[in-house]
Parts: structure tokens; C-alpha cells; sequence
């Protein structure tokens, strides 16, 4: 058995200035940054109230898309799930799995973390 849900929505920015790409994105949907959520200089976190997904914006090489997170107490158990409703992974990244869903879509299986809280988990027989 494991737990999953919603962890967040990245949105994918393929520009130089990562930093404008924040302002935007937090302005347009009412957000501060988050400074303790700077990973590198390929990631900046929104400010999103307690109980909400995260909202983070990612620099990377492929054109710019909003991708989905799925937080699990196990990945590889969630990816074999995933995979039987058709979905297929698509790399393998250290703790997560980047998939892409029947319809195309891309979104990420990524690793909840002991004592994080994720809001309504759903539970799922392996």
C-alpha cells in the first residue's frame, strides 16, 4: 500500500532571466517569491498558503509548459500504477520519475518526504 497526491505545478520556462519569468508568474496569480525555496539557479518557489500545492518555475531547455507533481511515500510503486493506466516514464531522475500521460502531457512522481504533509493523500493497494 502507498500514498499519493497533488504535490504542486511547475511551470517549465525555457528563457535566460528566471527571476522575470517569477515576477510575472507570482504577480499574475497574486504570489510572493520564496527566498528559502531558491534551490539553485534553476528553480524559484511561489509563496502558496498552507494546505495548497506548491507552485514552483524551473529553467529548462525544452519549451516552456506547465507540468503537474505527484507526491508519493513510493515511487516506484506509483509509477507501475501510473503505467497501468497507460502512462509511461519517460527519465529517470534521482528520487522522482518524469512521465508522460496518455493524452502527452508530461508531470513528474517525486518523493514525499517523512512528516511532510501534502494535504488529502489517497491510498492506493499495490
Amino acid at each position: 500500500m502507498h500514498r499519493s497526491c497533488l504535490g504542486g505545478i511547475v511551470i517549465d520556462c525555457q528563457t535566460d532571466d528566471l527571476k522575470e519569468s517569477a515576477r510575472f508568474w507570482g504577480e499574475a496569480l497574486g504570489y510572493t517569491t520564496r527566498s528559502d525555496q531558491v534551490v539553485n539557479k534553476n528553480y524559484v518557489g511561489l509563496r502558496t498558503p498552507d494546505g495548497e500545492p506548491y507552485i514552483e518555475l524551473q529553467r529548462v531547455d525544452h519549451p516552456s509548459r506547465v507540468h503537474l507533481d505527484i507526491k508519493t511515500d513510493n515511487v516506484e510503486a506509483e509509477v507501475r500504477r501510473l503505467e497501468k493506466l497507460g502512462a509511461r516514464v519517460v527519465q529517470r531522475i534521482r528520487h522522482w520519475r518524469v512521465m508522460e500521460a496518455p493524452s502527452g502531457h508530461r508531470f513528474c512522481v517525486v518523493e514525499l518526504h517523512p512528516g511532510q504533509d501534502c494535504g488529502p493523500l489517497v491510498t492506493w493497494d499495490e
